[in-house]
């Protein structure tokens, strides 16, 4: 939808479109967006740069535009993080997650449960990695395998509701995710194997262990790599690599990274890829081996 309004001062049409804001001639991707602020009938966007945009004099537009880019940011942000399936149910509730509290849409997902804060903090909880969760008054905690924390809650009448839907979520996942990972198959040398995404029962991966070293393989049609890590901590599970060149063209993975703690945590890890030739498996066994 287009407004008129002041943009750093300076009055202009706005637009707001799928991907961002575009105001007069310059456009604003909902990928280099920090957070979304309203302060007095005025509307501030802090990039990942540093830099704030200001917008004011909306007058009685100002609810009307507040509420479509919260929302188009939001439905942004379920891009980022590979969000395909229907949604559940959709709250107004607060959230205490890592690095952020506040109050935001809170979202609830066949296999995930996510977090959409007016920032770029949002957060996919995967049910199946879920160690408990528990109702305790209005405050709904999800502990994770991990040992991570997070919580959502005063949802109002929707705060029961939602609840007992995660949890009954939580159970059936776990249980089809138990079942798809047991007919996997398992490839030496690997040793430890799961499931790509929670939903896609049938693609899963293969991985091995070595002192400080992990060979990951995805076991899907296309027979392209195996992609390789170092670490220090007791375990890495899973990667998707891209080139920096490549992160920073696109926009949506740039969002990816700035919203997974995961995928910053295995990219800072990656120790290259094995593309699969005649001399693979020796390869692939030296770098297991700590060549």
């Amino acid at each position: 939808m287009k407004y008129r309004a002041c943009a750093q001062g300076a009055e202009t049409e706005l637009s707001l479109e799928r991907e961002g804001l575009r105001y007069g001639s310059r456009f604003l991707d909902f990928a280099d967006v920090a957070a979304l602020r309203p302060v007095n009938h005025r509307v501030f966007l802090d990039t990942l740069a540093g830099e704030t945009l200001e917008i004011s004099m909306l007058g009685f537009s100002f609810d009307g535009f507040w509420e479509e880019l919260t929302d188009l940011f939001g439905k942004r942000s379920l891009e980022a993080l590979f969000v395909e399936e229907a949604q559940l149910m959709r709250c107004e509730g607060e959230y205490d997650i890592p690095r952020e509290r506040g109050r935001g849409v809170i979202a609830l997902y066949p296999d995930a449960v996510c977090v959409l804060p007016p920032s770029h903090r949002a957060l996919r909880i995967p049910l199946c990695f879920t160690e408990r969760i528990s109702l305790e008054g209005y405050q709904l905690r999800f502990a994770l395998r991990s040992g991570a924390c997070c919580t959502v809650g005063k949802m109002g009448y929707d705060t029961h509701p939602f609840a007992e839907r995660a949890q009954r979520q939580a159970a059936l996942v776990k249980q089809q995710r138990a079942a798809a990972r047991q007919a996997l198959p398992l490839r030496e040398p690997f040793t430890e194997k799961g499931l790509f995404r929670t939903q896609q029962l049938d693609t899963g991966w293969n991985a091995a262990f070595g002192d400080g070293v992990c060979a990951l393989e995805f076991l899907t049609e296309e027979d392209a790599a195996t992609y390789l890590y170092r670490f220090s901590e007791p375990k890495a599970l899973f990667l998707i690599r891209l080139p920096e060149e490549t992160i920073a063209a696109q926009p949506l993975s740039r969002m990816a990274v700035a919203r997974s703690e995961a995928l910053r945590f295995l990219r800072a890890r990656s120790a290259g890829r094995l593309i699969h030739s005649a001399n693979h498996a020796q390869r692939l066994r030296e770098f297991l081996q700590g060549g």
